[in-house]
């Protein structure tokens, strides 16, 4: 597994190219649930999304024989736009599998960092199956969205900054609330955080009808979600973790919490009027679990991190236009 010292290491390739986003106090959440809040967010990384971080952090340790094939990776948006920009910079060719029923937004933006898309239908066809034809047709490298060492802790350098963000501040966290699809980000989070500070209680967040992480959790064992599709959290709708993030999980996790589509368009409104952020469904989620009052938190410290702000237009106005 993934230590601190490999996410401090990523840190140090992602200096200068991954934005170090800033930790923000909200004054209005903190007033609302009488606790102290701040947020890390990430949908003012590169991309929109956390996933740059790993996806460079993998990519830039490539040897020369991997790099003078292509990349090929799987993903809804995020993980696709990561690697299509991180390729880009790197001078690299990439290939996504994406779902047909990806976001506009996420489709046109990873086509404009110059990589090619090959589309399938989430309910009938396996990514994973797709890629591994790819990459032996072209004998292309595959770059995992989340169970991969390097992805973990590149993702991990997040979780890192917020502890030496608070630090620079003079504040220690008791709680940190994060977006839970295959498990990369927080599990890379939560090494670099419990590595600082071991009394931090780590609280992952699933859409509801996606929860296999914090059924996994339940009996000891990976579980796997019934279906692909049906929720607007696109980003967080993975089959399951894989045995590395599991691991990581069953580690470091106190709890795994899960709240609806109802509720995390809630908290997409509710960071566009009061956060004055835009954050897409999966990436508010963490936010969701707060203002649906799913976590114990009056009186404490608490950091909750935004995963990703790349929204359709569609998405957005059904958000924003629903009534509290």
């Amino acid at each position: 597994m993934p230590t601190l010292r490999d996410i401090q290491d990523a840190a140090e390739r992602l200096h200068g190219i991954a934005i170090k986003t800033p930790l923000l106090e909200s004054v209005s959440l903190s007033e609302k649930f009488d606790a102290r809040i701040f947020i890390k967010p990430e949908n003012l990384q590169r991309v929109g999304a956390f996933k740059f971080r790993g996806a460079y952090n993998r990519l830039c340790q490539l040897t020369d024989s991997e790099k003078a094939n292509e990349i090929v990776a799987f993903s809804s948006g995020n993980h696709a736009q990561g690697v299509a920009l991180a390729a880009k910079i790197l001078g690299l060719k990439a290939i996504i599998v994406m779902p047909s029923d990806a976001p506009a937004m996420k489709r046109d933006n990873t086509l404009s960092y110059g990589a090619e898309i090959i589309e399938y239908d989430r309910e009938t066809e396996s990514r994973e199956e797709i890629a591994r034809a790819i990459a032996a047709e072209r004998q292309a490298v595959v770059v995992s969205s989340f169970e991969d060492f390097d992805i973990i802790a590149g993702q991990g350098t997040a979780g890192l900054e917020i502890i030496e963000q608070g630090r620079e501040i003079g504040i220690t966290f008791d709680q940190f609330f994060c977006p839970v699809g295959g498990g990369g980000l927080i599990s890379g989070c939560a090494t670099a955080i419990k590595g600082l500070c071991p009394n931090i209680e780590i609280y992952g967040i699933e859409p509801e009808g996606f929860d296999d992480v914090k059924r996994s959790l339940a009996v000891g064992s990976i579980q796997r979600n019934p279906q692909q599709t049906g929720s607007v959290c696109d980003a967080l709708l993975s089959q399951s973790c894989g045995p590395l993030t599991f691991s990581i999980m069953q580690k470091y996790l106190k709890s795994v919490l899960t709240v609806s589509d109802t509720e995390a368009l809630h908290a997409v409104k509710y960071a566009w009027e009061n956060l004055k952020l835009v954050v897409e469904p999966g990436g508010a989620v963490a936010l969701a679990a707060l203002l649906s009052g799913k976590a114990d938190i009056r009186g404490k410290t608490i950091c909750l991190l935004l995963s990703g702000g790349n929204v359709d237009a569609e998405i957005f106005e059904l958000a924003i236009k629903r009534e509290n």
